[in-house]
């Protein structure tokens, strides 16, 4: 009697089962198809780029060799190439060697132009960003004047900042062309009391800073602190001379 209920319950969960699979079945088989296109599309997708990324590469170093073969109006055509159509990160590096292949070629105020661009596009990240602001403000630092420099880049001279040793020697060049031997001196001492920065680029400070102090005379020292009181010296008999301060004054006359 037991193996008949047992068997009814059977059949009835059975039932359940395939009323169930009727109804949300196709939406089971739907979804299961859905994941496994959208996992192929995924996988397809990171593989297209990543030949697109490889063929970019491969046209970035034919653009370079290019360069480095002197054929620097070819690179500049290949670069510009690459960054309209180029795949990963290889159209902003191409960005910014075209820029520089425009300096080679004696296109100054292009390569400028286009460091600038570099420079102030959002899309850029922050290191790409501060390169191309120095590329600008060194191509422009015969031309440009100091407070012009000093627009460019002088965010980047500030303490702790990773590019500010090379901000700093270009804004001190820059307000040495200008004329301006303190604000020179002030970027050069930096440079020079910074135990961060590399031993050539203090050298090229101490030098700069020898040729301001030809200009303007050796920096100031600090002044002695007030009232301080001059050290005695001792006379031939062993007794100490009298310090200015201490000077007897001249007898009173009497009345």
């Amino acid at each position: 009697m037991a193996d008949i209920f047992q068997e009814v319950d059977e059949d009835i969960r059975r039932e359940q089962m395939r009323r169930l699979w009727d109804r949300f079945g196709p939406y089971v088989l739907g979804v299961a198809v859905l994941i496994v296109v959208a996992t192929a599309g995924y996988k397809g997708w990171g593989y297209w780029q990543e030949k697109q990324a490889a063929a970019s590469g491969d046209r970035f170093l034919a653009a370079l060799q290019l360069s480095n073969d002197g054929k620097h109006d070819d690179a500049l055509k290949a670069f510009e190439a690459i960054s309209k159509d180029g795949s990963g990160g290889y159209p902003v590096l191409a960005r910014f060697r075209a820029a520089s292949e425009k300096a080679l070629t004696g296109d100054r105020t292009g390569a400028v132009a286009e460091f600038d661009a570099l420079a102030k596009d959002g899309n850029v990240s922050a290191d790409v960003k501060a390169m191309a602001a120095l590329r600008a403000a060194l191509l422009s630092v015969d031309t440009a004047s100091f407070a012009d420099i000093q627009a460019r880049i002088g965010n980047l001279a500030t303490v702790g900042n990773s590019w500010r040793h090379s901000a700093r020697e270009i804004l001190g060049l820059a307000a040495w062309k200008g004329g301006d031997y303190v604000a020179a001196r002030k970027y050069f001492d930096e440079i020079a009391n910074d135990v961060d920065s590399s031993k050539e680029l203090r050298d090229r400070a101490q030098v700069m800073l020898s040729l301001i102090a030809t200009k303007i005379g050796p920096e100031p020292q600090p002044a002695a602190v007030s009232g301080a009181s001059a050290p005695a010296t001792a006379s031939s008999n062993g007794v100490p001379a009298t310090t200015p301060a201490t000077a007897a004054a001249p007898a009173t006359p009497t009345p």
